[in-house]
């Protein structure tokens, strides 16, 4: 059973926050952000798409998607170079573990 999850609510959506981000969010997973976006916005009292939500309650910088972006790029070149994978889901919980929780 994954207990990644368990007690932090935020974090599917971070990484749902990276992988839309790098252009990697499925159609599936992007209708259902759609669909919880008037829940999240009544819960964080504030307007907007689920991914500005998400940016405005963990306060990141308004360029985080190009640095997102940059990173991705950048370790693509390097999975390429070791003839390795690079998972989207995998980079995105990873991204998330490194950069946006503690």
């Amino acid at each position: 059973m994954n207990t990644r999850y368990d007690g932090r609510p935020l974090l599917r959506f971070l990484e749902c926050y990276v992988l839309w981000a790098i252009g990697q969010l499925d159609d599936s997973l992007r209708a259902t952000l759609q669909a919880l976006t008037p829940k999240l916005q009544r819960t964080y009292g504030t307007q907007g798409e689920w991914h500005e939500i998400i940016a405005s309650v963990m306060d990141l910088p308004s360029n985080m998607p190009e640095l997102i972006r940059e990173v991705w790029e950048r370790n693509q070149t390097i999975a390429r170079e070791r003839n390795l994978p690079l998972v989207p889901q995998r980079f995105a919980e990873m991204f998330v573990d490194d950069n946006l929780v503690k």
